[in-house]
């Protein structure tokens, strides 16, 4: 049953029978009996039939939902009791909003150096995709914002207060600050619309009665980062990203106030579900981090 679950799960995730049968290792013959022997036991439909994957039936869809459960506790029990079998031998799954990744290293690397058998896979994903993520047990932990958006059942621990800084390479201005106002006048590059950091700078911007009409929209970081050296364009940032930006001339960083604005950004775990010890060992890390201020606290 175990493994015609993960057949659904693939599906849902490749969107195509051919990709889905390669992400198990099986061949497409394999996954299409494997799915229908699973419709033939529950006796209703699972897929919508034709030449291509078309999607999911009613009962599909709840059946995939009990497929990420069931599969998620089945893969967190194997965790578990290797964990206390092999002494550490674990492996934690972790996703960040982009702009956090660099702090998800000062958590990852200290860990390892305790348990130097533990492995991690960690990921970028925005602020919804992880909260999803985290309730379907595809992910252990994530590194997202706490005190903007609602995140559910989950245990929270606060890290840091995340500020924004406008990045630009033109002298115009205060060296020391800008206003959002002053902020809006630049030709912007920002990060798309579907990630929260973004959400929250519109969200300042109409609060000071403005609606941002930036030159370039981007997932990446990096994107920004080079479009912005170039000369022209600025960028608006969270203090956190910087950390993987060299700040060389002619760029600069400057404080934007009036007003000041600051969000959490912590660490999340489910608590539906038993914590593995790696797990408990991650939150531990990240609270002596929080506590000892070597995380950004604004």
């Amino acid at each position: 049953m175990l493994d015609k679950l993960e057949f659904m799960i693939a599906l849902s995730r490749e969107r195509h029978f051919g990709r889905a049968a390669e992400r198990c290792g099986v061949a497409q013959p394999t996954l299409s009996l494997g799915i229908q022997s699973l419709e033939q036991a529950l006796n209703v439909p699972l897929v919508k039939r034709a030449s291509r994957f078309q999607g999911f039936t009613q009962e599909g869809e709840r059946v995939l939902m009990w497929a990420h459960r069931l599969v998620g506790d089945v893969n967190a029990m194997r965790q578990d009791i290797l964990g206390l079998k092999t002494d550490g031998h674990a492996h934690l799954r972790i996703a960040a909003l982009p702009s956090a990744m660099p702090l998800v290293a000062k958590l990852t690397v200290p860990l390892q150096r305790r348990h130097p058998n533990a492995r991690f896979t960690v990921l970028g994903r925005t602020s919804s995709e992880l909260l999803t993520m985290l309730r379907q047990r595809e992910i252990d932990a994530g590194m997202t914002y706490l005190s903007n958006e609602p995140i559910g059942d989950v245990e929270a621990i606060p890290i840091y207060r995340e500020k924004y800084l406008l990045v630009t390479a033109d002298p115009y201005g205060d060296p020391d600050r800008v206003t959002w106002s002053q902020a809006a006048e630049k030709p912007l590059c920002l990060l798309c619309r579907d990630m929260q950091s973004r959400r929250i700078i519109d969200s300042i911007f109409r609060h000071v009665g403005i609606e941002p009409t930036p030159v370039l929209e981007t997932d990446s970081l990096s994107a920004l980062m080079a479009h912005v050296r170039v000369g022209r364009w600025a960028s608006i940032v969270p203090n956190s990203a910087l950390e993987t930006v060299e700040l060389t001339e002619p760029l600069r960083a400057v404080p934007i106030v009036e007003p000041d604005v600051y969000h959490t950004v912590g660490l999340v775990v489910s608590d539906r579900y038993p914590i593995q010890p790696a797990v408990t060992a991650l939150v531990e890390e990240a609270r002596a981090r929080a506590i000892q201020g070597s995380l950004p606290v604004a």
